[in-house]
């Protein structure tokens, strides 16, 4: 039997835990009043308790109290006194506000934002750059009301859309606004009043809005989106083009006509935008992008929008570590609390990999989390072991032999 050397007097799930500080928790418990509601489950239990559920992927309530009815022994190193029961944890989910976790999570991403940032754009962009998108969880239609046209089948889903603004410069979303998934995205603009001036916004096609694109203009706000295909606008002027830039096919400035509803009368109104043609030799296909940034490159531009599938992975990221397929609760409030926890797990394991500056794949290190989670085992010493790359012996293999050719037998020839 192998003789454990990484041993440690707290499981993995609480030095996962320990990343979340107490003083924190207590401090928003006091601003949100969050035990008001709930006498019987206080906040920090509660959090815990949802922690570990998002952890070992429970897909159940019954599940998540059979689970910690075996650790019993062990509660006391995370600083659960008892088992919630069923009830009183579905209560739980249902009265406290989802917003109570959100601040936990908001909390965690100012302390640690300069632990999990990185980005391949150059500095002066990616701290002004913000990512904007979203993604849809599928839920019963009585939850949530679905999206899309009614089905003839009848079997519409209902669905969560999470819109998610990222910053180019970090790895975890800076805010989050969950809505209905039937909902149109353009409804989100109203949430983000307080991005900073002189911010750089890129986002898909679904986000345009002419209108909302004149205010970004008003407060010196910069926006790169591709072009519809069948967008109407009138090219003005065409900007020369750079030989060091081939793959930039049109940099022209343009012209296009929207129309804004006053006091009941419609007033048409223009705007001018900067309309980029790039030529992609690895698709072998042309992209148009749309800007109200003429100061830059175009090749910059491209970019920018090309750093826009950074929030692409972290959806994938979120939906393969943790996969919310199954809710351990029936309403809105509840379905929020587990997208939050599954939030915060997602960004501590994301420092729990950057501070130890570790080569090991992060699904991999998800894994061992989730199947060590209540093992005294030194997960620092874990993801440490995997730095060190197994070198293999090299084996010397003897030169090839050359194969002796026999000599022909020895003949007499007699002449007569």
């Amino acid at each position: 039997m192998d003789k454990i050397t990484n041993y440690l007097g707290q499981p993995i799930f609480s030095q996962v835990l320990s990343f979340i500080d107490n003083a924190m928790v207590e401090q928003i418990t006091k601003l949100h009043k969050a035990n008001r509601h709930s006498k019987k489950l206080m906040f920090k239990d509660h959090l815990v308790t949802m922690m570990y559920a998002v952890f070992t992927g429970c897909t159940s309530i019954r599940e998540v109290q059979a689970g910690l009815e075996l650790c019993q022994g062990k509660l006391n190193h995370f600083n659960l006194k008892e088992v919630p029961p069923r009830s009183t944890l579905s209560d739980g989910n249902k009265k406290r506000p989802s917003s109570i976790f959100g601040a936990v999570y908001k909390q965690l991403y100012k302390k640690y934002n300069h632990i999990i940032s990185d980005s391949s754009l150059k500095k002066e962009i990616a701290s002004k750059l913000y990512i904007l998108d979203s993604s849809t969880f599928s839920l019963f239609k009585a939850i949530l009301k679905p999206a899309g046209r009614k089905r003839n089948d009848g079997k519409s889903k209902g669905g969560m859309k999470v819109h998610t603004l990222l910053k180019a410069d970090c790895n975890m979303p800076s805010f989050i606004k969950f809505t209905a998934a039937a909902l149109h995205d353009q409804q989100f603009y109203q949430y983000i009043k307080e991005l900073p001036d002189g911010s750089i916004i890129t986002f898909d096609k679904a986000y345009i809005n002419y209108e909302q694109f004149d205010l970004f203009n008003q407060r010196d706000i910069f926006f790169v989106i591709p072009q519809k295909e069948n967008a109407a606008y009138k090219s003005i002027k065409e900007f020369e083009l750079k030989e060091e830039e081939p793959a930039i096919l049109k940099d022209e400035l343009t012209e296009v006509v929207y129309k804004i509803e006053v006091a009941g009368i419609v007033i048409p109104k223009t705007l001018q935008l900067r309309r980029i043609a790039y030529y992609s030799q690895k698709h072998q296909s042309t992209f148009v992008y749309i800007t109200n940034h003429f100061d830059i490159e175009a090749m910059q531009v491209v970019e920018i929008y090309k750093n826009r599938w950074q929030i692409e992975k972290f959806f994938k990221k979120l939906k393969q570590n943790f996969p919310l397929a199954y809710f351990l609760g029936d309403n809105v409030n509840a379905i929020e609390i587990q997208i939050w926890c599954a939030l915060i797990a997602l960004l501590l394991l994301q420092v729990l990999h950057k501070e130890n500056t570790s080569n090991l794949a992060f699904s991999i290190l998800a894994a061992i989390v989730r199947l060590h989670l209540m093992n005294y085992t030194s997960i620092t010493e874990v993801i440490s072991h995997y730095k060190k790359k197994r070198q293999r012996k090299k084996v010397i293999s003897p030169p090839p032999q050359t194969k002796k050719i026999a000599p022909p037998p020895f003949q007499i020839q007699f002449a007569f």
